[in-house]
């Protein structure tokens, strides 16, 4: 644990690309070595970046509700980790957030999942998260997230859970039909094993 305290405590004071977030460093994500389930997403927005509480915000309320779990539950580090590809708001940009920051991957992701020895399970949402974790070569979104069982158990490609995918879920009643019960179920386990 000694480790991943001090690594965490470096993640904390990190200002490698200070000079491009426009609202200053504050690196927010949760991590603990007894996390059974990861979720990797992208970056926080800027509700998340005021707050410094991963997921606060629609998109949190959403993931949540796919997950089958409670806030309580979500916020419990010895249970579920949270590790974004970038972690610091990245700013705006003309069609919503910019990406995020590949500093924080480069510099901080592999460090950070090495002490993880206990995740049984990865959500893995948005593009930038998908390309990190997954040979998603010129896939679309839709084809990657409908190929979950190619993943299944250990990882899933979800969409990201923000309203600004309510398109995308009207367009594939699959996605709730379907991989939704399977993903809740896989939850209850990765958390009771």
């Amino acid at each position: 644990m000694v480790k991943l305290n001090s690594l965490l405590s470096k993640v904390a004071s990190c200002r490698i690309c200070e000079q491009n977030l426009p609202l200053g460093p504050n690196p927010v994500l949760q991590c603990s070595e007894s996390a059974r389930i990861l979720v990797a997403g992208q970056a926080p927005g800027s509700k998340v970046h005021a707050s410094g509480i991963p997921f606060d915000d629609p998109s949190g309320d959403r993931l949540r509700d796919w997950m089958g779990i409670n806030r309580e539950t979500f916020y419990n580090a010895a249970e579920i980790a949270i590790l974004p590809m970038g972690f610091c708001y990245p700013g705006t940009g003309k069609s919503g957030d910019l990406p995020p920051r590949s500093e924080c991957a480069i510099q901080w992701r592999e460090r950070l999942l090495a002490q993880m020895k206990q995740i049984k399970l990865t959500l893995v949402m948005g593009q930038y998260a998908h390309r990190y974790h997954f040979d998603s070569g010129s896939r679309s979104l839709t084809e990657l997230v409908q190929s979950w069982q190619d993943y299944w158990p250990d990882m899933i490609p979800l969409p990201h859970p923000s309203p600004r995918n309510n398109r995308w879920l009207k367009a594939n009643p699959w996605f709730e039909n379907e991989l939704l019960p399977a993903l809740k179920t896989r939850i209850k386990q990765a958390l009771t094993d």
